[in-house]
């Protein structure tokens, strides 16, 4: 049944995640933060990741095996950078699916 008057409707707001990060991968704040197979690192667009949000702090776990360090990353709405020509975001295609390029640009296509 559609309202018919105000509705209080409950928010559940993201939150700050630790994920063990991947041996050798390298996380700096403010990028995209994804799983690859459970382990953290930085966005990319290779196939399987599974984006968690934003890095809050640089870590570096060059030399490192998987889960030696973690890596905080905040679930949310963040601005990145856009891709160009054919795979631009646009206004009209808010709300869609978007592809990651790096741990910075966002992507209209997955090409």
């Amino acid at each position: 049944m559609a309202l018919v008057a105000e509705r209080d409707t409950k928010e559940m707001r993201g939150g700050v995640h630790s994920y063990p990060m991947a041996a050798d991968a390298v996380c700096w704040a403010g990028g995209v933060g994804v799983l690859n197979a459970g382990y953290a690192e930085a966005a990319s667009t290779a196939t399987g990741l599974v984006c968690v949000g934003r890095i809050e702090e640089s870590m570096d776990n060059t030399g490192g095996a998987d889960g030696d360090l973690s890596v905080l990353v905040r679930e949310g709405i963040f601005k990145f950078n856009n891709s160009a020509a054919a795979d631009l975001i646009e206004q009209d295609d808010v709300g869609s699916i978007a592809y990651l390029v790096d741990d910075e640009t966002v992507a209209l296509t997955n090409g």
